[in-house]
C-alpha cells in the first residue's frame, strides 16, 4: 500500500520506532493506563510485521500545531531514528497533514499516525472482494484529507490512462480529481457488491433463522469462541485484527433450533472514522441480529475501557442498547484469571443477569452460554403442545429446523411434542397445517 507522501509504502521487516503521546490533561488519559495504550500500539505494529527497536510514551502537556512534540523531544528522538536506521515512526495518536509533513522533514523517514496504522492492518488482512473495497475506499478518503503535496505515485497507479490536467490547473487539483475519480469507481464496484449481499441476506431472511452476531474488543476472542460453537476454522490468533470479513455458519442451540452465528470485525478504541463510515456494509450484520453477543477479554487491564469503545462504535452504527433481551455481556478468558478472582466473578455475574463468564478456549461455561442465547431468543415465542403423525417426516423435520423443542414423546402412530415458536414461524405453521393457534 501507498503511503501519501509518494514514496514506497510500509514493507515487512522494516524498523520501527512506536511512539504513544500522553496528553496528561485529557479524559482519554485519566480512562486508560498510557503503558497499556503502548502495548497495543505495539502489537498493532506488531501485526504488520514491523521490527519494533523501541517503544516509548511520550507525555505532553499541549500538542504543538505544527510538530506535535516539542523541539528539545524532537531533537533526542531524531538522534535515535538516525542512529539506530529506523525506517518508519508509529505514533498513536491523531497526526495532522501538516505535523506529519514537517517530522518527515525533520527525522527524514515515513511517518504513520494511528488511523494511517489501521487501515495499513485492514488493506492486509481483508480477504473478500467488499472487504478489499472497503478498505481501499477508507484509505483513499484518509488520504484524500492529507494532500499537502503532489502524490506521483496516484498517476502510476492510473496504469496506461495517462492524464494531463487542464491549463492552470494545479497539481492539488489533479491530485484531488484522481482520488475522486477512484473513489466514485470503488463506490460503483462496491454498489454491486453490496447488492449481492443484500440478496442473500434476504434469502436468509426467508429461511428464516435467528442471527446471533459476536461482537467485540479486537483480540478479545470472538473467532475463538466462533470456532468452538461450529466447530470451523476461522483464523483466529493472539493477534490484533486477525478477523476482518464476516464470517457466518449455522450452529444448533440445545433445544434444536437452528441459528446463524456471526463473526465480526473487531472493534478498537479511536476507530477511524473513515473505517466505520466504509464497514457499515459489512457491520450491518449486527444491525440485523436478533442477539447481540459483546464477547470482551475480562482479562485485560484496560477491560472496562474497551467495553466503553465497543459500546461507543455500537451506538454509532445505531444499535439499541436499551433493548436488554437482546444483548448479552460474555465474559471471556476466565482460564486466565487467577483462581479467587475467577470465583468472585463468576459470584458476582451469578447475579446479573445480563453477563456470563466462558472460557473459549477450554470450553468452561459454554453450555450455559448456549442456553441462555436459547432462553433470549425464545422469550417471545408461543410455546405450542402438538401431535404430529408418525410418517410426517416433513412437519417433524420443519419443527425441529424452526422450533425449539421442550419435549418429545413417540407413540404408535403419532409424536407429541411440545416446542417453542416464534410469532413469525408460528403463523407459517398455521398455514402449513391450516389450522390456527
Amino acid at each position: 500500500m501507498e503511503n501519501d507522501t509518494g514514496r514506497e509504502g510500509i514493507r515487512s521487516g522494516e524498523s520501527a520506532l512506536v511512539l504513544y503521546p500522553f496528553l496528561k490533561n485529557s479524559d482519554a488519559g485519566r480512562l486508560r493506563d498510557p503503558e497499556g495504550c503502548l502495548e497495543e500500539a505495539v502489537s498493532l505494529t506488531a501485526a504488520i510485521s514491523l521490527n519494533v527497536l523501541h517503544a516509548e510514551v511520550v507525555p505532553l502537556a499541549k500538542p504543538k500545531p505544527g510538530t506535535l512534540f516539542g523541539e528539545g523531544k524532537i531533537g533526542e528522538l531524531g538522534d535515535f531514528i538516525k542512529n539506530s536506521n529506523i525506517d518508519v515512526v508509529i505514533i498513536d495518536g491523531a497526526v495532522t497533514p501538516v505535523q506529519q509533513r514537517n517530522l518527515e522533514r525533520r527525522w527524514k523517514v515515513k511517518i504513520v499516525d494511528r488511523t494511517g496504522l489501521i487501515l495499513e492492518i485492514f488493506g492486509e488482512r481483508a480477504q473478500t472482494r467488499e472487504g478489499s473495497l472497503q478498505v481501499e475506499l477508507a484509505h483513499l478518503s484518509y488520504q484524500r484529507t492529507r494532500l499537502v503535496r503532489s502524490w506521483t505515485h496516484l498517476e502510476r497507479q492510473r496504469g496506461s490512462l495517462s492524464f494531463i490536467g487542464g491549463p492552470g490547473e494545479s497539481q492539488l487539483e489533479i491530485d484531488r480529481r484522481l482520488i475522486d475519480e477512484r473513489i466514485v469507481k470503488i463506490k460503483r464496484q462496491l454498489s454491486s457488491v453490496v447488492r449481492t449481499r443484500d440478496l442473500h441476506r434476504s434469502k436468509r431472511k426467508k429461511v428464516p433463522y435467528p442471527i446471533v452476531a459476536l461482537v467485540g474488543y479486537t483480540n478479545a476472542g470472538k473467532s475463538t469462541l466462533f470456532n468452538r460453537l461450529t466447530e470451523s476454522h476461522v483464523f483466529a490468533k493472539d493477534l490484533l485484527f486477525a478477523t476482518l470479513d464476516p464470517t457466518m455458519r449455522k450452529i444448533s442451540l440445545p433445544g434444536g433450533q437452528m441459528v446463524i452465528l456471526s463473526d465480526t470485525v473487531g472493534f478498537i478504541s479511536d476507530l477511524p472514522t473513515e473505517l466505520v463510515a466504509a464497514f457499515r456494509a459489512t457491520l450491518e450484520e449486527v444491525l440485523e441480529a436478533d442477539l447481540i453477543i459483546h464477547v470482551r477479554d475480562i482479562t485485560h487491564p484496560d477491560t472496562e475501557a474497551q467495553k466503553q469503545d465497543v459500546l461507543d462504535v455500537l451506538e454509532r452504527l445505531g444499535v439499541d442498547l436499551e433493548e436488554q433481551e437482546s444483548y448479552l455481556e460474555v465474559c471471556n478468558k476466565a482460564d486466565l484469571l487467577p483462581e479467587i478472582e475467577k470465583e468472585a466473578l463468576i459470584n458476582a455475574v451469578a447475579r446479573d443477569e445480563s453477563r456470563i463468564v466462558i472460557s473459549a478456549v477450554t470450553g468452561e461455561g459454554t453450555d450455559q452460554f448456549l442456553a441462555e442465547v436459547e432462553r433470549r431468543l425464545t422469550a417471545q415465542q408461543k410455546v405450542l403442545c402438538l401431535d404430529i403423525p408418525s410418517a410426517d417426516g416433513a412437519t417433524l423435520s420443519w419443527l425441529y429446523r424452526h422450533g425449539t423443542i421442550l419435549e418429545r414423546e413417540d407413540h404408535d402412530e403419532t409424536v407429541h411434542i411440545e416446542l417453542k415458536l416464534s410469532p413469525e414461524n408460528l403463523g407459517k405453521l398455521e398455514k402449513r397445517l391450516n389450522i390456527s393457534f
